[in-house]
């Protein structure tokens, strides 16, 4: 019986790459995981920049563009003429009456909407029952059509038949033309605004009510704090960033304000007198009424700087209101 010797071979052995390669290899990984770390986070956001440069930047350039020239609905741009919109906006007295209106409307519905959102966040933030259910209730009205709460706020505000002024009757008082007075329909109007805009707001105020450290409560109870004490001293104290951020959306958005004044009548110009007519009201009337876009879009870009001026203009009282209620 023949016995073969069986030789061992040894498995082949893998080449390692010369130490210049790997150590080429290793800094090329460490700078991809550098470029990750610093890169991701625009990736992230980047998908917001990229839509507001398509549905926002863009069509603010473009207004800007057709600003600058004659532009109608069917003959489309024509000749460039500077500045000349501007200067025929601005000596407009139904431009200053717009704007008037519009800060009128703006105040009497941001200042009692944010009050009463912070009251309103306070009381869903105590110990209810169903607070679910409440919480919820709030936000009923902010998802109703504007158009649907402008027409029953418009019958509800009636100057004949309304059921405020036959409250006002019912009482003795003489019942009020909601639609003729001007300050009257700045009223009407705001409630509206309030009516759809306070839920939200004071959900965003419970948010941040309830970020608060419990034992901030805890330690001003102890040293003899009441409810009423509490809230003044320590709650609003500490809702500073977010009285901030509400003042300068509620601002943006009261300044923009179309939908209630819009279908607050039949006509849709404001008033027999203009009484309520708003910015967007009168770009509205400019560009689809008299079918003048280089004129509205002038009006668009006089708003757009009033909105970004009217934020900076009120960031720093309600700051400073801020800092003196979190010293006291």
């Amino acid at each position: 019986m023949a016995v073969t010797d069986r030789v061992h071979t040894p498995p082949p052995t893998r080449q390692r790459p010369p130490r210049d390669r790997r150590v080429k290899r290793l800094a090329f990984s460490r700078k991809v995981s550098t470029w990750d770390v610093k890169l991701s986070p625009y990736l992230y956001i980047s998908p917001f920049f990229l839509l507001f440069a398509v549905t926002g930047l863009f069509p603010l350039l473009y207004t800007a563009w057709v600003s600058l020239h004659e532009w109608n609905l069917i003959g489309g741009q024509g000749d460039f003429t500077g500045l000349e919109n501007f200067r025929f906006v601005l000596v407009q007295p139904f431009f200053w009456n717009a704007v008037g209106n519009t800060f009128s409307i703006f105040l009497l519905s941001s200042v009692p909407q944010v009050v009463l959102a912070i009251a309103i966040a306070a009381v869903l933030d105590a110990n209810l029952r169903a607070r679910t259910f409440w919480r919820m209730g709030v936000l009923v009205p902010f998802v109703v059509a504007p158009v649907a709460v402008g027409l029953i706020f418009n019958n509800l505000f009636a100057d004949q038949a309304g059921l405020f002024n036959e409250l006002l009757t019912g009482v003795g008082l003489d019942p009020v033309r909601w639609h003729a007075d001007s300050f009257a329909s700045h009223i009407a109007i705001a409630t509206m605004v309030n009516f759809r805009w306070m839920g939200y707001n004071a959900l965003i105020f419970l948010a941040a009510m309830q970020a608060i450290p419990r034992d901030v409560y805890e330690a001003a109870t102890i040293d003899g704090a009441g409810r009423l004490r509490q809230f003044l001293s320590v709650t609003v104290p500490m809702l500073r960033p977010t009285v901030i951020f509400v003042v300068i959306t509620a601002t943006i958005g009261g300044l923009q304000i179309f939908d209630e004044a819009r279908v607050f009548d039949q006509g849709g110009l404001g008033g027999a007198d203009r009484q309520w007519q708003t910015l967007t009201m009168y770009i509205w009337e400019l560009g689809w009424g008299q079918r003048n876009f280089g004129r509205a879009s002038a009006v668009a870009w006089l708003l757009f700087l009033i909105i970004v001026v009217s934020p900076l203009a009120n960031f720093l009282p309600t700051r400073r209101i801020a800092d003196q209620g979190g010293r006291r």
